[in-house]
């Protein structure tokens, strides 16, 4: 059978009433579609993600689930969510993998390559 397959695209936001350069706190939101590009129903079972800010700092987090559910995605079928996360730099990158399982019980990773958190510049 072919191995169950999904893909990801991701959308960053900067939350400026969540930061505080004084406080070397930037909040950004992060909206993730998870769509099956397979042939066969998949679900994803937990996450990893690898959090850097610009000073090199980085932070794992991991954990089952993705805002509390674990999608399952029928071929074609995707699933989006919005969490958030917080750095001590302006700017910053994500990256990560999704743990999943086919339906027939073969695990997959879903690879999420790095993703800019970046708060906007103004324009002069």
């Amino acid at each position: 059978m072919t191995p169950a397959q999904f893909t990801c695209s991701i959308v960053t936001h900067y939350l400026p009433e969540q930061s505080s350069a004084a406080e070397g706190r930037y909040a950004f939101t992060y909206t993730i579609t998870i769509r099956n590009t397979g042939p066969v129903t998949g679900q994803l079972v937990a996450r990893r993600w690898i959090i850097t800010d610009s000073h090199g700092h980085t932070e794992e987090v991991r954990g089952l689930a993705v805002v509390g559910h674990q999608p399952l995605l029928r071929p074609g079928e995707q699933f989006e969510y919005t969490s958030w996360t917080q750095i001590a730099t302006p700017q910053g990158r994500m990256e990560g993998t999704f743990f999943c399982i086919s339906e027939d019980a073969h695990w997959f990773d879903t690879p999420v390559g790095p993703f800019e958190l970046a708060q906007a510049r103004a324009l002069h």
